[in-house]
């Protein structure tokens, strides 16, 4: 039986941010919120119930009232509700990250790591779900090596430990409710750049209960504070770039974990500079009996930051961690990128700062 520490592994907690609630409804959120830190839930819940009562698309009251419902052990609900709101509210990374919780505690780690992969999309810097995705790589790894090395299968597997938001913090602005008008007084809150700077070590992907098959004590992944981050740009292209040459990177990060081979050749462009004197042919030889080996293969990439030259040319600079069998490491990395046919490739790889 896989236990989950939905609750102790969370980051410091902010101030709650209502900027996704009429200013009506604040005070009572704030009320059912104290009273579920305070381990009040039912009471938490009925508080809840009547600010939905009147405002039924209200995005505070619905992320708690999922909250505590999964605590009660509701959980087939909490992701009802908790499904609605992503689509409701699609910009908002918490409640993806809290749906891959729970669908982690059900053993859908395909899904929940779908999840948390839609939440690094709308928020490429959030810690929690980083730490998240690194466990959940690890987990699915863990069964691989059960798998590929045939043990028995009686044997406990490593605990998993994924970290549960309990309150949403992403600037209103980047709300967009299907169908329904936006608030006319939203609380403006400071942009968060979807690029990561380095100010200060936070570990991001070294939450992995000891035992797992994922070592990233090499280095320790980085995550930039809000307020020392630069402005997100306003050209909505601009973002939408990052975004396609961060999907580009987590792709490849996949196929190569997945050993999935044809996949992850095509992440390379027909320009793709061949290191050495090999050629094409030989180097992408020499990568297919790598990957097909029978260990299995965990790559996390982590504290991505991506350049943009032009339109079709851009660079990504970000922590790579592997393990494969015995060897483990963890390294920066940096991949040059090309976009053909509307598509992000890899023109070079380098590895160093």
């Amino acid at each position: 039986m896989i236990r989950f520490k939905r609750f102790t592994q969370l980051a410091a907690l902010s101030a709650l941010l209502l900027s996704f609630s009429p200013s009506s409804a604040a005070d009572d959120i704030q009320d059912a919120n104290k009273l579920f830190k305070r381990g009040q839930a039912a009471q938490a819940l009925v508080k809840v119930d009547t600010i939905l009562t009147s405002q039924p698309k209200d995005a505070q009251a619905r992320f708690l009232k999922a909250l505590i419902l999964s605590e009660q052990g509701q959980t087939d609900e909490a992701v009802r509700i908790l499904t609605a709101l992503t689509e409701d509210y699609p910009a908002l990374p918490e409640p993806y990250n809290n749906l891959a919780v729970l669908y982690a505690s059900q053993g859908q780690y395909e899904k929940a790591k779908i999840m948390l992969e839609k939440a690094l999309r709308t928020h490429p810097s959030y810690a929690t779900a980083h730490e998240n995705l690194g466990d959940i790589y690890a987990k699915m790894a863990s069964q691989a090596y059960d798998r590929a090395l045939q043990l028995d299968r009686s044997k406990a597997l490593p605990a998993t430990k994924l970290a549960m938001l309990k309150e949403m913090q992403a600037p209103a602005t980047k709300i967009q409710l299907a169908s329904a008008n936006p608030p006319s007084t939203p609380v403006p809150a400071p942009a968060v750049t979807p690029v990561p700077v380095v100010p200060k070590p936070v570990v991001v992907a070294a939450v992995v209960p000891a035992g797992t098959p994922l070592v990233t004590a090499a280095v320790e992944p980085v995550i930039a504070k809000p307020a020392a981050a630069r402005p997100v740009s306003t050209n909505s292209a601009n973002a939408s770039a990052d975004d396609a040459v961060l999907k580009a990177l987590n792709d490849w990060a996949s196929a190569w974990s997945a050993r999935n081979a044809n996949k992850y050749l095509a992440m390379y462009a027909k320009e793709f500079k061949i290191p050495g004197n090999q050629t094409r042919s030989s180097w992408e030889k020499q990568r297919r009996e790598r990957i097909a080996k029978p260990q299995p293969i965990v790559v996390i990439v982590s504290n991505a930051k991506v350049s943009m030259q032009d339109d079709s040319h851009a660079s990504v600079n970000f922590i790579q961690s592997y393990r494969s069998g015995a060897l483990k490491s963890t390294t920066r990395k940096t991949l040059d990128m090309i976009k053909n046919n509307g598509a992000w490739q890899i023109l070079a790889e380098r590895t160093g700062g």
